[in-house]
């Protein structure tokens, strides 16, 4: 790594400009050494319900066990995961990696013909599937590839009685399972009891490891693939940015973010196990009063959230009587922080909110802010050991420090391309950087601010206006819950500025918030059209999504 590059100035002294990007053999090899450091201690826990490390391990190894044996599957066969965040998940993460397999994470909530271009897509062999969600997939499974199909409840590992009353609760009084049928399923418990030992594999780095599904930046939905290098490089360069910050076997990690997606997938369940961390699987965070009791329970040093989830949790009374004294570091990514939501944060927790920044493309982790004080809130930090950004022009040629640019990154954690899809990965590469489609200005010390996305900025009579800038704005009126901004057509101005808002206070108008950004945005950045909305449309991690809102 470069000495001159403009980030390595503000690295703490503790940070290496560099990883051994080999630093691990494969993701198999981090549990491997987990279990042989931390074995007795709690791995994961769930709805009061913990397993060790080594039961993480024999669990894992009994479903590996079972892919090989019990099905057709070969070497790289794909094998979809769609549960919340349960203690199967894991289990089921670690099992598929070790029968030498590739993971295919799956949003639960996917609508029939969501699942359907999926599992073609990727030519999925076999399924872990919620008991919730099989009413979706009997209607699409025989235009799948799918062979086998596994049938998980949320009972499965919460203990004989537990789980029966749970699973009771479930479907007949909650009435949370849907009618479904379908043939030759087998139950995810009778995958794990099997005690047997699997064929041991061991990946290399360049063998993939998982399938992540996005739009990416070009809109088209792809796999994204990720190497046991790719993880195995981000997890020493995370590793290598927390320095000595946590203990191994010691911290208590909360997963409220599903680990179907990439931030909580390598930050959460991934990094917990490197740490011999206990890892707290929040299933439902949207139930607020839930998951504060959660937190109650006992202290806990690690949490990761959205912008949207820290908000959420701040406009909850109860959160001050939460006992933060534990908390070192609370990670934000996924979207930008809003700062009045940093500052509350601060003030109710005494911690700041580091906010980092990735895509599925990176593994996520590209950059992050400094974890020493010297954090800037409002930026996305510095470039991660081994990482180079560059910021682009629409020619594709790097702009000046300062000026702004498309970002692109370099690094260890990028994927090598999307899943057979050569074309839709030659869209995203200059060279060897992998271009965002994410907007920013980096400044003299080497922090990024991002703009906004490339695909998103509203032109209104030819000047350019990026939905974040509003977005900021209106969420610092103390009347306003949540913000998404977007631009509609406009027979005057090509586009106009259509802002979606959801109160805090019911009393205020359209009027009172176009007054309110008159002193902070020039005329032709604010809103033309105000909407008041009872919610606003989210991603699975509740990132809103601008393209759905009306």
């Amino acid at each position: 790594m470069k000495q001159d590059y403009p980030w390595i100035k503000s690295y703490p002294n503790f940070v290496p400009h560099t990883i051994d990007e080999a630093k691990y053999s494969s993701i198999n090899d981090i549990l491997a050494k987990a279990v042989q450091a931390y074995g007795n201690l709690p791995a994961v826990e769930n709805m009061g319900k913990r397993i060790t490390y080594k039961e993480l391990d024999a669990y894992s190894d009994s479903f590996a066990w079972w892919l090989q044996n019990k099905t057709k599957l070969n070497a790289g066969d794909r094998v979809a995961i769609q549960l919340p965040n349960l203690l199967q998940f894991p289990v089921a993460v670690f099992g598929i990696l070790k029968a030498g397999l590739i993971v295919v994470n799956v949003n639960p909530l996917y609508t029939e013909g969501e699942m359907k271009h999926q599992f073609t897509d990727l030519d999925v062999k076999a399924l872990i599937i919620l008991e919730n969600f099989a009413g979706n997939l009997q209607n699409i499974l025989d235009q799948t590839p799918i062979q086998h199909v596994i049938i998980a409840t949320i009972g499965d590992m919460l203990g004989t009685i537990k789980g029966a009353i749970t699973n009771f609760v479930i479907r007949k009084i909650k009435k949370m399972v849907p009618p479904y049928s379908i043939a030759n399923t087998i139950s995810f418990n009778s995958t794990i009891n099997t005690h047997n030992k699997p064929k041991l594999i061991n990946p290399k780095l360049s063998d993939v490891a998982f399938l992540q599904y996005t739009g990416g930046t070009t809109g088209v939905p792809k796999g994204v693939t990720l190497t046991h290098g790719n993880i195995c490089a981000n997890m020493a360069q995370v590793d290598a940015w927390v320095g000595s910050l946590f203990e191994n076997g010691k911290e208590v990690f909360i997963t409220a973010l599903p680990m179907y997606h990439i931030f909580s997938l390598t930050a959460n369940c991934i990094l917990s196990i490197h740490l011999g961390a206990k890892n707290k699987l929040i299933t439902n965070p949207r139930d607020m009063k839930g998951f504060i009791k959660e937190l109650k329970r006992e202290k806990f040093s690690f949490f990761s959230g959205v912008n949207t989830l820290y908000n959420g949790l701040l406009n909850q009374a109860e959160l001050s009587t939460v006992d933060f004294s534990g908390l070192k570091l609370a990670l934000a990514g996924g979207m930008a922080l809003q700062d009045t939501v940093a500052n509350r944060w601060e003030k109710v927790t005494g911690i700041p909110i580091i906010e980092a920044y990735g895509l599925s493309e990176t593994s996520p982790g590209a950059s992050v802010n400094p974890i020493d004080g010297n954090h800037k809130i409002g930026t996305i930090g510095l470039p991660l050991p081994s990482t180079e950004f560059k910021l682009f022009d629409d020619d594709g040629k790097e702009v000046a420090l300062g000026e702004r640019g498309e970002i692109g990154i370099k690094g260890p954690q990028v994927m090598p391309g999307y899943w057979q899809r050569p074309d839709e990965t030659a869209k995203v590469f200059n060279g060897d950087f992998f271009l965002t489609g994410d907007i920013g200005i980096m400044d003299e010390n080497g922090f990024t601010r991002i703009i906004d996305r490339k695909k998103e900025m509203i032109i209104v009579s030819g000047f350019n206006v990026f939905p974040n800038e509003v977005e900021k704005v209106l969420g610092e009126h103390p009347g306003v819950f949540e913000v998404g901004v977007k631009g509609v057509p406009d027979a005057k101005t090509t586009e106009a500025i259509s802002a979606y808002v959801v109160k805090k206070d019911p009393n205020i108008t359209v009027e009172i918030l176009r007054e309110f950004c008159k002193d902070k945005l020039t005329a032709y950045k604010i809103p033309k059209h105000i909407h008041f909305r009872e919610d606003l449309p989210k991603s699975n991690v509740g990132k809103i999504l601008r393209r759905l809102l009306e």
